[in-house]
């Protein structure tokens, strides 16, 4: 097996932004991408214009809001689940889970959490117990495992183009509790692809439309792709694909990546 490129990319709306992913698969062509915020029901998926572009896929969305997607070039991914464990109230769509590849893959677009602190940071921390939970019972089967998508969560300050912004001092994305949270679910065996690959520079995926953000460069990383311990090994690369966030209708989100080496 050749070397694996797997993306994530929160497209923020995929009818709005079919033209700028299409132009992204088309140049990038990586073999696996998980999609966020997807915003359209499972009927109007924009299937057809995917498998034109050389993708097969799964997808799990609701109207307007939320929804996650795993495409794949070539063969098509086999689903798991598509939801996360823990709570069979939520019916957010959030989660997907699927095999593809060689590797267990899941798209997952972690809650918000705004305004804090209130409800939706609560629910936002329940989730991430929920995930830290799930992403230990994936770890304990020794497959290897990316779990890539739109955590919410900026894990350190250097993941945010300044830390005593006044912009993001009371946001969820940047609270200690999250934060915390995050660096309890690497501690489980999972390592931060872009972090691993980028140790001491920023690598923002998203930029807010509001404030001039993208010309000023004030961005925040918050598109994250975790390796298994049993694919770690394999890492080659990681990056962001900065240069979506300037096409036109471009997402406030840029597409982050890694490349595994062929398994050994």
């Amino acid at each position: 097996m050749a070397s694996l490129r797997v993306a994530t990319f929160n497209v923020n709306d995929i009818k709005k932004r079919l033209g700028p992913l299409l132009a992204w698969l088309a140049r990038a062509s990586p073999d696996i991408v998980c999609l966020q915020e997807t915003k359209v029901e499972n009927a109007v998926f924009p299937a057809r214009a995917l498998r034109e572009a050389g993708y097969a896929g799964v997808w799990h969305g609701e109207r307007s809001w939320n929804g996650v997607a795993i495409l794949s070039k070539g063969s098509a991914p086999i689903e798991i689940r598509r939801a996360l464990p823990g709570d069979a109230t939520d019916k957010q769509c959030r989660y997907l889970e699927a095999a593809v590849q060689g590797v267990l893959v899941g798209s997952l677009y972690l809650p918000n959490g705004n305004p804090q602190p209130g409800p939706k940071f609560r629910y936002k921390l329940a989730w991430m117990e929920r995930l830290i939970a799930h992403a230990a019972s994936l770890a304990a089967t020794g497959h290897p495992v990316v779990l890539a998508g739109d955590y919410n969560v900026v894990p350190t300050d250097l993941d945010i183009y300044n830390p005593r912004s006044r912009t993001y001092a009371a946001n969820a994305l940047v609270q200690p509790e999250p934060r915390a949270a995050y660096q309890r679910l690497l501690a489980g065996g999972w390592l931060d692809a872009i972090r691993a690959r980028h140790p001491s520079e920023p690598m923002f995926t998203f930029w807010d439309y509001l404030r001039g953000a993208w010309s000023r460069n004030s961005g925040l990383r918050l598109d994250h792709l975790l390796l298994s311990q049993s694919l770690a090994p394999r890492l080659d690369d990681a990056g962001v694909d900065t240069w979506v966030r300037a096409l036109d209708g471009a997402s406030d989100h840029a597409p982050a990546w890694v490349t595994l080496r062929a398994a050994s």
